[in-house]
């Protein structure tokens, strides 16, 4: 029996998995509002207190970087230690990766139905896979085969500098420098930077914010009340934002693309992209995911799809723990 965790800035989620010749069999998922509590253990705690299975090993994947089994968490006061947590808990096992790792895991172990796919290409078995995943924050990460099985690479490419493509993103990113010393990707890809990119149109002359959209921004979650009125037409800035949204989140997958050289697929996950699926169909993803130059044509041979089932982490995690066991 495995426990696994999806660590997030929003949200944790919980879950065990059985396994059954080599088949990972999943039990009910359990989500946790993550700033409700001052540490994972907490969450662990009252989730055991829930569940009566007794755990072989734990495997967590963390929006944070990962060193040495430790992680100071991204948008969380937390530091988590999987010694700690297999000490507390009296786990034979527990380890703890990025969750863009455990994601990009999971991809291993998608059935058709849990994706949509963008671009057809020109799938090469074996080939290098890249991950990218837009929520609270920006994840990236990938796999590569090394001879026997494909090993994740861990990587905090979301917090890479923002790199204007033209005009308009110049003027960008001198806006959002009067707000951040810095601009990395995901001042610009998440959900802060859905509402970013909104403010950045919203300065413009002969903008202004309607009542109602005011009011739907500061009842709860800025990004999903921007992206509803952009999708729905209901707002002209609400839709340029989304616009723009769309074609900075195609234009860094195709950086990490051309990075790894993702030959095996490139994948879209995190919470925002199952939200916006009519934005992403559009032409605007492709056209800019495949405008590299003299690099064109290999994007537009490299399979794209958006990850459908949202526990695709906890599978990934599962999938680690079961190759770390082997």
């Amino acid at each position: 029996m495995i426990l696994t965790g999806d660590i997030g800035g929003t949200k944790t989620n919980l879950a065990c998995f059985s396994v059954e010749n080599g088949k990972l069999n999943r039990g009910p998922v359990k989500s946790y509002a993550s700033k409700q509590y001052s540490s994972l253990t907490l969450i662990l705690k009252s989730f055991q207190q829930e569940m009566s299975a007794e755990i072989d090993m734990a495997a967590f994947g963390i929006a944070g970087p990962v060193v040495n089994g430790r992680c100071n968490a991204t948008n969380l006061p937390w530091v988590v230690d999987a010694k700690d947590i297999a000490s507390a808990f009296g786990l034979k096992r527990a380890e703890l990766i990025n969750d863009l790792e455990a994601t990009a895991y999971g991809t291993l172990r998608l059935q058709e139905s849990d994706k949509l796919m963008l671009n057809a290409g020109m799938q090469q078995p074996r080939g290098a896979i890249a991950v990218i995943a837009a929520g609270t924050g920006l994840g990236e990460g990938g796999l590569v085969w090394t001879g026997s099985r494909y090993q994740a690479l861990p990587s905090e490419g979301g917090h890479t500098d923002f790199a204007p493509r033209n005009e308009m993103e110049i003027e960008l990113l001198r806006f959002l420098l009067k707000k951040y010393k810095r601009v990395s990707y995901e001042r610009v890809i998440s959900g802060m930077g859905i509402e970013n990119l909104y403010r950045f149109f919203q300065t413009q002359v002969g903008y202004t914010e309607p009542a109602w959209l005011a009011n739907d921004i500061a009842s709860g979650d800025s990004a999903a009340a921007i992206s509803s009125a952009g999708i729905a037409g209901k707002d002209e800035a609400c839709a340029k934002a989304m616009d723009l949204f769309v074609s900075l989140y195609a234009a860094e997958a195709a950086n990490l693309g051309l990075k790894l050289l993702s030959t095996g697929g490139l994948f879209i996950g995190g919470g925002i992209a199952p939200k916006i699926l009519p934005l992403l169909q559009q032409s605007t993803f492709i056209d800019s995911f495949t405008s590299k130059g003299r690099l064109s044509g290999v994007l537009k041979n490299m399979p794209v799809h958006v990850i459908l089932n949202d526990t695709i982490a906890l599978y990934g995690a599962a999938h680690y723990a079961l190759t770390m066991n082997e």
